[in-house]
């Protein structure tokens, strides 16, 4: 039986001590993570010369370890470093994705929770270049985020993201580019791939962390430009109406940091001011920091 490997674009591994070129190798069929989904990923981005946050990335997929119950083997500065040793094999022409994971080899205790001892660590560096500002659409999703009793929902889990992945094909099949999910109580959590604000008369609001998403590092970050620029910002409980009747409404995420909606169910939207100031605050603070 001969396998079709699906176009890549240039991808570097660093893992068990090496680099691979490729996408290589790296789980069997008996691996904990292949039959029961114990694996951890964080995402950061190199773009331009620089990489913003690459810390706090490198830090996070350490948090998400631990909290899945696996041991992270690899410092934060460890991952900074490799990661930029790792980037000096690419042009320089495209942007690349960052990943760093851990993933459980062997289960524990009754060969479901994952042993510890077992945790591995990959890094893994593609080039995926940033999509324009030009902005996509939005569907409200059937499915809903779940809750920290129900899901690891505080760390960047691989096992959360198929329940992301239906929401966002529901809503391509609906035509729309991605899927806004719902908490289980019916409030605003993000997008399939990102968090979400929107504007109303110049206040910029994003939903409240309750323990159904992360915080993003992005989402973070732009809460903070916006405030020191001189917006008021809030974090806070947000309806589907909230958005409906929102001036703006823009995602901020890793893989293309700020980037307007211009539609959200049947509701047109044009890319708006703060949306654009956000985007510009965020690169102008990305290229004078020491992420360059």
């Amino acid at each position: 039986m001969t396998l079709a490997a699906a176009a890549q674009t240039a991808t570097w591994t660093y893992v068990d001590g090496d680099w691979y070129e490729g996408n290589v190798a790296i789980l069997g069929p008996r691996s904990h993570a292949m039959w029961l989904g114990t694996s951890v990923f964080d995402g950061g981005r190199w773009f331009e010369g620089v990489a913003p946050d690459l810390e706090l990335h490198s830090a996070r997929v350490n948090a998400s370890a631990i909290a899945l119950g696996l041991k992270p083997s690899m410092t934060t500065e460890e991952i900074v470093g490799l990661t930029w040793d790792g980037l000096k094999k690419f042009d320089g022409k495209t942007a690349v994705y960052i990943r760093p994971m851990y993933w459980a080899e062997h289960g524990g205790y009754m060969g479901v929770p994952a042993d510890p001892a077992s945790t591995r660590f990959c890094l893994c560096l593609y080039e995926s270049p940033m999509i324009p500002p030009s902005g996509f659409s939005i569907g409200v999703s059937p499915f809903r985020r779940p809750t920290i009793e129900t899901m690891p929902t505080n760390a960047k889990a691989g096992c959360l993201y198929p329940n992301n992945g239906r929401a966002i094909l529901e809503a391509k099949n609906r035509g729309f580019d991605n899927a806004l999910v719902l908490d289980m109580l019916g409030n605003v959590a993000e997008t399939g791939t990102s968090n979400i604000f929107l504007v109303k008369d110049g206040h910029v609001m994003t939903p409240a962390p309750n323990g159904t998403f992360l915080s993003g590092i992005t989402r973070s970050r732009t809460i903070s430009l916006l405030g020191d620029y001189g917006f008021r910002t809030t974090e806070k409980t947000l309806s589907v109406r909230d958005f409906l009747e929102a001036d703006e409404i823009f995602s901020t995420g890793n893989h293309s940091k700020v980037v307007p909606v211009t539609r959200i169910e049947s509701h047109d939207l044009q890319p708006g001011p703060v949306a654009k100031k956000a985007r510009e605050l965020y690169w102008e603070w990305a290229h004078s920091t020491s992420a360059a």
